[in-house]
């Protein structure tokens, strides 16, 4: 099998994900794979989704590893039609902010692993890109970074902005690499991954970053800042190194614009809709409410003083001279209708 794939220059690590999940399916069952079956592969297929859990990437991993085994090396294609794909779920990609990515590049501490997470948010490298690349990969004078066997086994050109080959001098100035510009344990080594992946996620927990983002959020910020930024989709995909721009087109989901455009059906309700208290709050923050100005002047505060004393003189002089208005007989109920009674006709 390994043959097989190697004659059909497939990457090394297709070779060792294929030959992983083949070499489970048959240590499961104790069997070799040629005495194995269609009831069996559904049995393994289960035994993935039910008791490992593994997640659908996963599992159509291990179909198409299955698959390569049954229909290529085996010659036994009508095995292949009871190996069926998990439905992979459709999930929107984690996008860092300007500011959030500013405060997680100030918590990388570590110069060499500042400058890997810098190069992917810069230019929108995957994690094994960027720490595959030599030091003859940046063309200062021209201001390119060229990309070598990147997925799929495809070279690319990208950009590289003034701001990021500043970084990488002052990183160069300070461990002054050699063949791999981010060299592992050893200077014949690439840095490894996990290594970076450790130092982003401390990074983002000292950021006090909520999301859950990983080395490869800075390939989809970058994406995203570059569709915000205007640059169409294609040119973006071509950045990106994707085969298809429909790949391209799911950060389309994830840029401000796309929701500043969409207004929502409350702001079309009308105020009183709203409760008594926000309608009150509203209107007061609308039309707001002038403090009605208070006389104190000595000419005023005298009037008022004198009117109240007449009153109360007058008031007391009808109480002794008996000038009281006294009751008389209940008037008559009258209509309260403006309407005049009908006179009765006389027959």
């Amino acid at each position: 099998m390994v043959e097989d794939m190697q004659l059909r220059n497939l990457a090394p690590a297709t070779i060792d994900a294929y030959t992983y999940h083949v070499d489970k399916f048959c240590r499961h069952f104790n069997k070799m794979a040629d005495e194995l079956g269609p009831e069996e592969i559904r049995e393994f297929q289960l035994y993935l989704v039910h008791e490992r859990k593994v997640s659908w990437s996963a599992f159509n991993q291990a179909v198409c590893g299955l698959r390569f085994l049954y229909e290529i090396t085996l010659q036994r294609p009508w095995e292949v039609r009871h190996i069926p794909f998990g439905k992979r779920p459709k999930k929107l990609p984690v996008v860092l902010s300007d500011e959030e990515a500013s405060r997680l590049f100030e918590c990388l501490h570590n110069p060499k692993h500042r400058a890997v997470l810098l190069t992917c948010y810069a230019a929108g490298l995957r994690l094994r890109e960027a720490t595959h690349l030599r030091v003859a990969d940046i063309d200062g004078q021209r201001q390119q970074i060229h990309v070598h066997n990147s997925k799929g086994a495809k070279d690319r050109m990208v950009p590289a902005s003034p701001r990021l080959l500043a970084e990488l001098r002052a990183y160069w100035v300070i461990h002054r690499p050699g063949n791999y510009l981010f060299p592992g344990k050893t200077p014949d080594r690439p840095l490894s991954s996990a290594t970076v992946q450790k130092a982003c996620k401390l990074g983002i927990a000292l950021a006090g970053i909520r999301k859950a983002a990983t080395p490869h959020t800075m390939r989809h910020s970058f994406a995203t800042s570059m569709l915000e930024a205007g640059v169409d989709v294609l040119t973006i995909s071509k950045l990106l190194g994707h085969s298809s721009f429909v790949t391209t087109m799911i950060y389309l989901h994830v840029r401000r614009q796309h929701f500043d455009r969409s207004p929502s059906p409350i702001d079309w309700l009308p105020v009183r809709q709203c409760p008594k208290w926000a309608e009150a709050s509203l209107s007061e923050s609308i039309f707001p409410q002038e403090p009605q100005p208070t006389n104190t002047s000595p000419s005023c505060t005298s009037e008022a003083t004198s009117e109240q004393t007449s009153q109360q003189t007058s008031e007391v002089t009808e109480e002794a001279t008996g000038d009281t208005p006294t009751e008389g007989p209940a008037a008559p109920i009258r209509r309260t209708s403006e309407r005049k009674p009908r006179k009765k006709r006389r027959r």
